[in-house]
């Protein structure tokens, strides 16, 4: 027998497969069980969503995201489909967002950072690529890594509370924003959720938020 509905972890979110061949009432109180039943195991996450499986209106879109809000601990960022070319559109966009934040004043590192190595600025710092578990980048300035980081980084070495830090893929070791600290073991990539992130001090402690417009403001 097909399974109602389908959930899988993927880079930038969760995929959630339907059923196909139940009607939408039906469907709808065996997403709002699926959720309700797995709410422990996704936590408090902010995610990208993906429906696969079925062609699902507007409304029907509305209302599944409504009953996986209400049966669990997860925020929605946004609704994507797999249209390849509306989703690298997508990431270019946000690709040329993160650039602006250093293109005035902070330089750029092409490549991957492995374990073992350290990047430091004098000002802010964009890197091209990913920071490996092991590896450290260290800025007076904002620390923008266009790819995953999973090591270390520590942004405004110089004491400047604006600084922040964003990444395509937040799944840190440890991050460091002025003297503030925090750091996650094996499970952090859960805690934190997944895809785009910038981490900033907010009353002396490093919070971390999803990339939204009107977080984005705030550079």
């Amino acid at each position: 027998m097909k399974h109602s509905v389908v959930i899988k972890g993927n880079r930038s979110g969760m995929t959630v497969f339907l059923n196909p061949d139940i009607p939408f009432t039906e469907l709808l109180e065996a997403v709002g069980r699926k959720f309700r039943e797995s709410a422990k195991f996704w936590g408090s996450v902010q995610m990208t969503l993906t429906f696969e499986g079925r062609e699902i209106s507007a409304r029907e879109e509305y209302e599944l995201v409504n009953v996986i809000t209400e049966n669990s601990h997860i925020d929605v960022l946004c609704l994507i489909d797999t249209n390849a070319n509306r989703i690298e559109r997508c990431e270019k966009a946000l690709n040329e967002k993160l650039m602006e934040l250093t293109a005035q004043t902070g330089q750029f590192y092409r490549g991957t950072l492995k374990g073992g190595e350290t990047l430091e600025s004098e000002a802010s710092v964009v890197v091209i690529g990913d920071i490996n578990v092991g590896a450290k980048v260290i800025a007076k300035g904002n620390v923008i890594v266009l790819g995953k980081l999973s090591g270390t980084a520590y942004a405004g070495a110089s004491g400047n509370p604006q600084t922040v830090i964003a990444a395509m893929e937040m799944q840190p070791m440890q991050l460091r924003i002025c003297d503030a600290t925090i750091r996650h073991g094996r499970d952090r990539s859960r805690k934190l959720g997944h895809g785009p992130m910038v981490a900033r001090l907010e009353d002396g402690e490093i919070k971390l938020q999803a990339f939204k417009k009107p977080f984005l403001n705030f550079f």
